[in-house]
Formats: C-alpha cells, structure tokens, sequence
C-alpha cells in the first residue's frame, strides 16, 4: 500500500524546522516518523502524518513549499540481515530505490522502512507477494475495529 508524504523544503538556517513542526504541533498534528537531510542552503523535510491533506494545508498558509510524494512501507525484523533481504528482493525485481528511511520500532516490535520508488505502483504490484507491505492504518496506530 502507498502511503503519502510530506516533503518540505527548508531553509538550512536555525528554527526553520522548529517553525514547521511548531505549526503542526499547535494544530494538535501527529508525526509518526520524519527524515531530514541537508544541502548547503537547503534541507529536506520528509514527514509521515496520518492527516495529511490538513497538514499540508496548514504548512502552506505558512508559506512553506510543500510536496506530496508516494512512498511504500515495508516491514522488516529487527535481526541482522532483515534489510539485506529487502534489498535482494528489490535487486531481483529490477526495483530502483530513490531513498530510504528508518521508522522502528514500527509495527509489532518490527521496523518500517519507507522507501521512496520511482515507480511506486509497478514495485508494490512485484513484491507485495514476497514482502510484508505495511497498512497504512497499522503504521499510523490507527484501530481497524
């Protein structure tokens, strides 16, 4: 299953990020994980948040230069080779990865990894068979009662 992403574009100068994640926390919005990387000027925010559209929202009346992107969720042990074994299966399935990012302990005492694929579609369609996809309702706590 896709689940949708938040990038944000920020500054790389202190607060900027706080600002962002301050907004969202004033309006009662929950981050299940996030990544942040860095360039010279600019950094990458990625977020995970179930309400999405509302945080996007909210981050855009505040100016930010916001980005929804697909991403798939992958289910790993926390065992040596776990993610060798992720790899392999992607390698086999001619599956290129554009990046990557940890959320453990994710769902039952298992990590998350989220991966961003150029062809997220086509990826889930060749390996929900031989890898443990994560529902979306699973990673954000959400019941399904």
């Amino acid at each position: 299953m896709k689940l949708k992403q938040i990038s944000l574009f920020v500054e790389n100068k202190p607060g900027t990020v706080g600002k962002a994640l301050s907004l969202l926390a004033e309006n009662g919005i929950n981050i299940s994980t996030l990544s942040l990387s860095d360039a010279k000027f600019f950094g990458m925010l990625r977020l995970l948040i179930y309400d999405w559209e509302r945080a996007r929202d909210i981050l855009e009346k505040n100016h930010f230069a916001v980005k929804i992107t697909d991403v798939v969720a992958i289910e790993v042990d926390h065992a040596a080779g776990s993610l060798a074994r992720v790899l392999e299966v992607l390698d086999r399935n001619s599956i290129n990865i554009e990046y990557m990012y940890a959320f453990a302990p994710g769902i039952r005492n298992k990590a998350a990894i989220i991966f961003r694929f150029d062809n997220p579609d086509e990826a889930i369609s060749k390996i929900q068979s031989e890898l443990p996809l994560v529902d979306p309702l699973d990673l954000f706590g959400i019941s399904q009662n």
